[in-house]
């Protein structure tokens, strides 16, 4: 055996080689704890495991309930978990009603249209109570709706879309919106796969300036859910324009209809409230990045809604009299936690954004911030990346002060995180840096922010009622403080927890939790854990440091290197704005790195910067991370919310097909990186080799776990 063998052999399937070092604290201000909603650090006692789970009664009593609940938590067919059952209650009267008698005039939801001439709109709690009714009424009445029931919302950045959300809520109707950059093919699939009847949807919106077509996807997403045995009887078109339809897609009579002129008929109209069992679903979201059918988390009501109102207010630090602005998408779960149900539920204001968060320059958040008074500012390092790229002084020149801030999404690398604390904060907010998923509801990991100090690139310890632990491949523990990695898993139930896949009892647990439940027939939940898919090292200090998905791992020569640990070593070097580590197979190593990097304003690029891209590396990881090439690009393929493609670039880097590119925000780029690298890769004697197809698959899904 080789010296590399008997490394691979020593070096588990869970134990990335990990080389981050440990980040220094920064602390809360005392301006900040003061105020903060948890300032007592007997918080954390009051959740711990000794009192778990009656201790997230605290977050279900921040509700209005119709009935109380008699069982906090049932685990009588694991992992299938109920909460709060026999509690009945409506979200919709809870993010709206309830707020009607203290605060009708306080602007529920503050929109702010792409275009800045404009006119920005403040949807007062009384004016959205009237608009959430009349759509209640107009979806029981016009389209036969009722509890139990699926409706496909495939809807922008519009206040329509929380006002559909909640009159759906208000119903009982289970919604599934489908993010508006996806494509008709992919929401006709969720249409198939819900069972929905309708499908609501919007003539148009503006990005980046531009008026999109999006009916034109309606038709599609009819055709494909027909496909799949699944007929739409009514599409529901909002105008973005009164009186004025910008598509070239035409109405089909008795199917599609305008909303503005059904509703004449039921303006002024009430819906009361339908009282729903807490463990009744809510929504369903799909997941991204799957292959086959799609995998719709099913989300509860009285679980859900407790744990995101909860959340909002312990971590995000909400109160009434905020103006929080989450600077993400409906059609994420990120928005409906943190833009829709959160913090209405807590009856505070909202901010929702149509449109490119750099349109039409790298000011316009900070400017909508300043206008708006923002002092809570909720956003992706995707994000925090790009305007730190485009204009990394221009917060300085804007007067806006945040008390707090988030990231959600993805690690941030710590240089980035410093730049968002210093320049973004100005040195006074506090960042909450958040880890969770799709499938949890709300946050697993984050710091309480007047408790916890901070520490860029960490998470910080487990949410409130959180008990995390890390697995290697075998189901065994791996200690804090070793410098080992494994898969991090969650070993209790928790409110917000999705209740099962739609329709696929059985790849919910196979997916979450077979890999390390050892007694199927066993009723305790100490017994199943639920596998998060993610990598993660725990440092002494019960900080958690997440790694990325699973699946983006890198292993060369036995080494498994997480890609966002190469990242972050590679934005040490001041110039560099982005990186992205894909994999390049190899006869000899298996598989090596390269990385793509894309330079700040006014860089220009050269080898001495590829030299110091590896150098960055070897300095902070190791030799045998060093990257075959470093490929300096003007801009990353990425996604309409501004998630990198790393499948692209990593079939670039392979020679194979990028395959569809048609949802990118910026498919025109792909080509001029296709030519320089392929074009330097063979003048290097390169020679692409074929791949088999279980390698075509690695590259294909790299990224997209």
């Amino acid at each position: 055996m080789t010296n590399t063998e008997e490394t691979a052999a020593l070096v588990s399937e869970a134990q990335i080689a990990v080389h981050w070092r440990e980040e220094e604290y920064y602390y809360p201000s005392a301006r900040f704890i003061a105020q903060a909603n948890a300032a007592d650090p007997r918080i954390y006692e009051r959740f711990s495991e000794e009192h778990f789970p009656e201790c997230f009664r605290e977050y279900a009593d921040l509700l209005d309930w119709d009935r109380y609940w008699h069982t906090t938590l049932d685990t009588t067919d694991p992992p299938f978990w109920k909460w709060f059952v026999g509690g009945r209650l409506n979200a919709s009267y809870n993010c709206v009603d309830r707020h009607m008698e203290k605060s009708p005039n306080k602007a529920a939801i503050i929109w702010v249209p792409e275009p800045e001439e404009e006119a920005t709109q403040a949807i007062t709690y009384q004016e959205l109570y009237r608009r959430v009714n009349e759509m209640a009424a107009l979806l029981e009445g016009f389209c036969g709706l009722g509890p139990g029931d699926r409706v496909t919302l495939h809807m922008p950045m519009v206040p329509e879309l929380p006002v559909v959300m909640l009159a759906c809520a208000r119903l009982g109707v289970i919604h599934s919106e489908v993010f508006a950059g996806f494509s008709g093919t992919a929401c006709g699939g969720r249409i198939a796969d819900s069972g929905s009847k309708v499908l609501i949807t919007m003539d148009s919106y503006y990005r980046d300036g531009k008026v999109l077509d999006h009916k034109v996807k309606a038709d599609e997403a009819v055709e494909a859910a027909r496909k799949e045995g699944r007929e739409v009887d009514k599409v529901l078109v909002f105008r973005r324009r009164p009186d004025e339809y910008h598509s070239a897609s035409p109405m089909v009579q008795g199917r599609d209809y305008f909303v503005d002129e059904v509703m004449r008929d039921y303006a002024g109209k009430k819906v009361a409230p339908v009282s729903m069992p807490a463990e009744a679903p809510l929504f369903l979201m799909y997941t991204s990045g799957t292959t086959g059918r799609p995998k719709g988390a099913q989300h509860s009501t009285g679980g859900y809604l407790s744990y995101v109102a909860g959340t909002c207010k312990y971590f995000l630090d909400i109160h009434p009299d905020d103006t929080y602005w989450c600077f993400a998408d409906i059609g994420w779960i990120t928005g409906h936690s943190y833009i829709v149900y959160g913090p209405l539920s807590l009856g505070t204001t909202t901010v929702i954004y149509e449109g490119a968060p750099a349109f039409p320059d790298a000011s316009r958040p900070w400017r909508i911030a300043e206008r708006l008074g923002v002092n809570i500012f909720h956003t992706a390092p995707t994000t925090i990346r790009m305007l730190r790229k485009a204009g990394p002084e221009l917060p300085a020149k804007h007067d806006f002060h945040f008390k707090l801030m988030v990231t959600v999404g993805e690690p941030i690398e710590p240089e980035v995180w410093r730049w968002y604390y210093d320049t973004v904060g100005k040195d006074e907010a506090v960042v909450v840096d958040t880890w969770w998923m799709t499938e949890t509801g709300g946050f697993l990991g984050a710091t309480l922010p007047a408790i916890k100090a901070m520490k860029p690139g960490s998470c910080g310890p487990a949410a409130l009622g959180i008990y995390p632990a890390i697995y290697d491949e075998e189901g065994k523990a791996v200690d804090a403080g070793t410098g080992r990695a494994g898969n991090i898993c969650i070993r209790n139930p928790w409110p917000g927890i999705m209740q099962t896949i739609w329709g696929q009892p059985e790849r919910f647990v196979q997916t979450y939790y077979a890999k390390y439940n050892h007694d199927s027939a066993s009723k305790d939940w100490h017994d199943w854990p639920f596998l998060c898919g993610d990598g993660a090292v725990q440092a002494l200090d019960g900080y958690y440091r997440i790694l990325g998905r699973i699946d983006d791992v890198i292993n060369v020569a036995g080494h498994r290197l997480g890609t966002k640990e190469l990242e972050s070593a590679v934005l040490t070097v001041p110039e560099v704005a982005e990186a992205a580590a894909v994999p390049v197979i190899d006869e000899l190593r298996g598989r090596v790195v390269e990385m793509y990097v894309s330079l700040k304003p006014g860089i220009s690029a050269s080898p001495e910067l590829e030299d110091k891209a590896k150098a960055a590396i070897e300095t902070e990881i190791g030799k045998v991370a060093r990257p075959r090439n470093v490929w300096i690009v003007p801009d990353m393929p990425k996604t309409r919310s501004g998630k990198i493609m790393r499948r692209v670039i990593a079939s670039i880097s392979n020679f194979a097909d990028v395959g569809d590119i048609t949802t990118l925000a910026n498919p025109d780029v792909v080509e001029g990186i296709r030519h320089h690298v392929q074009s330097q890769k063979l003048q290097r004697g390169d020679v692409p080799r074929q791949l088999t197809e279980k390698e075509m698959e690695e590259i294909r899904s790299f990224g997209n776990a």
